[in-house]
């Protein structure tokens, strides 16, 4: 969340920054401000563009908003509900688009994932920030563009703010990566932890995959426009090095899907090991006993006619007889490695 210094506040709600732009240059920046001076400033003056930002926006917010921009009635209702996965959708003359950008929690080893809708209408961009399950709020897209991009339109915007939300997925990927390597060192070591971990992990995994994935039918139905629009050529190549981002992103999140499957497998056969080696060893050791037990259980009869009873050295012999046994196959099982 931006500072207080640099956000304004509606009357009721989250914070409201805007962002003016005049033939492409920055006239205000994350400024203090209401949609209602975007609007004036935007006024008779095609060559404009502006961005207004809420972060966490109140009910109150979103109604004044459908006022001011004369929403469709099942616009306002997807900004009123809200979780909504990411898509992309036509209301009359204005653009709807939901993406869900992503932080990474290492400390708790948790992908948390943000709501952001984005509204544009002619040369007016709109985002509303919902926070996160753990009170993140996206900061949004620096738009650290050349003038000459930016003077573009709308559009520019629009791509800025999907290419910021793609961008913010590489970080989170190397630290999915970074607890990946951990947790191969995990099973290894025979951590008995390491099942958790890895079932967590791919939960995050999974979560990842499913805020990125949808971005690709983002991209291809933007493209679907490009001719009925117009959209200039840079622009068009712009979304073009977007999708190869989020192309390499899946990937990946796939490998890592992968590399969190294989990890799981090959925990499962240390695991059989480790058992099947414990087994071998108490194995061992119930034959050990087993002999001397069954020599002294037969001695212990008592019968009137042993011959072994009334022999000077019967009871030295029985000892003896036990202990070898032990021996012995002490000897032979620690040969086999089983004990």
């Amino acid at each position: 969340m931006r500072n207080d210094q640099r956000a304004g506040t509606g009357p009721v709600g989250g914070t409201v920054t805007i962002s003016l732009f005049d033939e492409g240059r920055w006239i205000l920046r994350d400024g203090t401000g209401e949609l209602s001076d975007a609007l004036d400033f935007l006024a008779d003056h095609p060559e404009r563009t502006a961005l207004v930002t809420y972060s966490d926006p109140a009910p109150s917010q979103i109604r004044g908003l459908e006022q001011a921009m004369n929403l469709h009635p099942l616009l306002v209702e997807d900004l009123r509900k809200g979780h909504q996965r990411p898509k992309l959708e036509r209301y009359d003359d204005a653009l709807f688009m939901v993406v869900e950008p992503v932080f990474y929690l290492d400390d708790i080893e948790d992908v948390d994932v943000a709501e952001v809708h984005v509204l544009k209408r002619e040369n007016l961009v709109v985002m509303l920030v919902r926070p996160t399950a753990h009170g993140l709020i996206w900061p949004g897209s620096p738009l650290r563009y050349p003038p000459d991009f930016l003077a573009l339109g709308s559009e520019a915007l629009l791509y800025g703010i999907l290419d910021a939300v793609v961008d913010s997925v590489f970080p989170v990927v190397r630290g999915v990566q970074t607890d990946l390597h951990q947790i191969e060192r995990q099973v290894f070591s025979g951590d008995t932890a390491a099942p958790e971990r890895i079932y967590r992990l791919g939960r995050e995994a999974l979560d990842l995959q499913q805020a990125v994935a949808p971005i690709s039918d983002i991209i291809e139905a933007l493209r679907a426009g490009f001719d009925k629009h117009g959209v200039a050529a840079e622009l068009r190549a712009h979304l073009g090095d977007v999708a190869d981002h989020v192309r390499r992103v899946g990937e990946q999140i796939s490998q890592v899907r992968e590399l969190l499957t294989q990890i799981l497998t090959v925990n499962a056969t240390l695991a059989d090991q480790r058992r099947n080696d414990n087994m071998k060893t108490v194995s061992s050791w119930g034959a050990i006993l087993l002999v001397p037990t069954l020599i002294g259980s037969i001695y212990g009869m008592n019968f009137s006619h042993m011959p072994e009873l009334d022999w000077r050295y019967g009871y030295p012999m029985a000892l003896g007889l036990m202990a070898a046994s032990a021996m012995v196959l002490y000897i032979v099982f620690k040969r086999r490695d089983w004990l």
